[in-house]
């Protein structure tokens, strides 16, 4: 792949986006990325509606009740390739994919993770909450309380999945599970320890000028429909996707792995 030294990202706001699209549009976009066919690093904001989702170390064995019950509420549990453990998403959290090149930002795995877990933590105390990292799992913490998880897979260089951040989502599916498969700890969100109602359109701002100060990057807005612009793979590429190893880190919240 040749080198992009255009250290501006696109920036993509997909809103509410179905788990099973956002996960098939990152797919695409590592695919094109690798290629070149994207001509520059992507990250993707966006919210999910719930979905309980299991990383590589599987995570069935922490839900906490019957599958038929979540099958009743209508709630998916989806087979991923991140890293970790089962993780719950829902709307009022705020996730972020990016779909970046590094070798070619100059980066590693655990660069990006470290980067990721550093955005969260700015974000959070822009709404005087003291959040912080822990050595029992990567991610964002308040306490023994998870605030914000990663989990990421890298394909062919390109990073992809990300963080999850809790900015007002309702809790209670969190009860369901283990997070991360760990005993013993809590979950919480930035409403919840902020005490007072924090509006997610006003985190995903905090948070684009963290991660340009974070990456030292640009952040240029695209719509999801220019991305469709950009060329697709070739049916020979299409049929090379998911072949070889996937690198993997840490754990996403609810990403919470």
């Amino acid at each position: 792949m040749n080198a992009n030294n255009n250290r501006t990202w696109y920036f993509v706001d997909l809103g509410v986006a179905p788990y099973p699209d956002a996960w098939d549009l990152q797919r695409q976009l590592v695919e094109a990325r690798s290629q070149s066919q994207v001509p520059r690093d992507v990250i993707l904001f966006l919210e999910h509606p719930p979905v309980f989702t299991l990383g590589k170390r599987g995570g069935r064995e922490n839900l906490l009740i019957p599958e038929e019950r979540l099958q009743q509420s209508g709630i998916a549990i989806v087979q991923v390739e991140r890293g970790g453990n089962i993780t719950y998403h829902g709307p009022g959290q705020l996730v972020v994919y990016p779909i970046v090149h590094l070798p070619s930002f100059g980066l590693g795995v655990v660069d990006m993770v470290d980067r990721l877990e550093e955005v969260m933590i700015r974000t959070c105390a822009a709404w005087g909450v003291p959040s912080k990292r822990n050595a029992l799992n990567r991610g964002a913490w308040v306490g023994m309380k998870k605030i914000g998880s990663i989990g990421i897979a890298v394909r062919r260089g390109v990073s992809f999945h990300g963080l999850a951040l809790n900015v007002n989502l309702d809790l209670k599916p969190f009860c369901w599970i283990q997070p991360c498969g760990l005993e013993g700890v809590g979950v919480t969100s930035i409403e919840a320890e902020a005490g007072s109602a924090v509006d997610i359109a006003d985190v995903k701002r905090v948070m684009k000028a963290h991660i340009e100060a974070v990456f030292q990057t640009g952040l240029e807005a695209l719509d999801r429909q220019d991305l469709l612009l950009f060329p697709d793979p070739s049916p020979d590429e299409e049929a090379q996707r998911g072949r070889g190893n996937a690198t993997l880190a840490g754990c996403r919240e609810s990403v919470q792995g």
